[in-house]
């Protein structure tokens, strides 16, 4: 299991600092789509620089123009991009070719997705390398938990990577690891904590103790 941190809506600044505190529990460094929207790409190609290790996504919730978008995140070094699953399929593989161009990887994002068996089946037979629960904010504030979604997936998933999103922090993590998630993804949990560097060692030694 990985840990991801998603950024969202820190500066530049503010982000370099934070990731710099908290590199060593962290896996993958999310650039969110918030923060591609004020920094666009040369955030990537900043991160991926800084932190050559660290294996680095692009939020790009790509709707349209498939291949030439995932493009645009790996020429600028991304290992990952991501597409939405409410798009057309044809978009899903205009991503995936040119993750298979330049030996990258795409992550599919569930959010707002009806009937998620049917078109986790769908998305998986065009070979995508990851597929995302996405519980978004203002489902959360309406009440809305990211495990139900986790669960079902897990049981229908033929091959892919399954990460998970919405809520996640120290008091929340064990339930999706309980559950069985690939990645789970922590952005305000860790970014907007008291103590990030604390938060991050906390959700990093849970997920460390699942794999003993």
């Amino acid at each position: 299991m990985k840990l991801q941190l998603a950024i969202d809506d820190l500066s530049m600044e503010e982000a370099l600092k934070l990731t710099d505190s908290i590199l060593e529990y962290i896996d993958i460094i999310e650039m969110g789509s918030p923060f591609l929207m004020e920094y666009g790409m040369e955030a990537v190609r900043s991160f991926k620089n800084r932190y050559p290790e660290k294996e680095i996504l692009a939020d790009l919730k790509i709707m349209d123009a498939g291949f030439f978008e995932a493009e645009l995140a790996f020429r600028a070094g991304a290992d990952y991009a991501t597409v939405l699953g409410v798009t057309d399929l044809l978009t899903i593989q205009g991503c995936q070719d040119a993750a298979e161009q330049y030996g990258r990887k795409i992550y599919v994002d569930m959010i707002c997705v009806p009937d998620i068996p049917t078109r986790m089946k769908a998305i998986e037979e065009i070979g995508v390398f990851g597929i995302s629960v996405h519980t978004g904010v203002d489902q959360q504030a309406a009440g809305r938990s990211a495990i139900d979604d986790l669960k079902l997936m897990l049981e229908h998933r033929q091959k892919a990577e399954i990460s998970v999103a919405g809520g996640i922090h120290s008091g929340t993590i064990q339930s999706y690891i309980d559950a069985g998630a690939d990645v789970v993804i922590s952005g305000g949990g860790i970014c907007h904590s008291e103590n990030p560097r604390l938060e991050a060692a906390k959700i990093a030694k849970c997920i460390a103790e699942r794999t003993k």
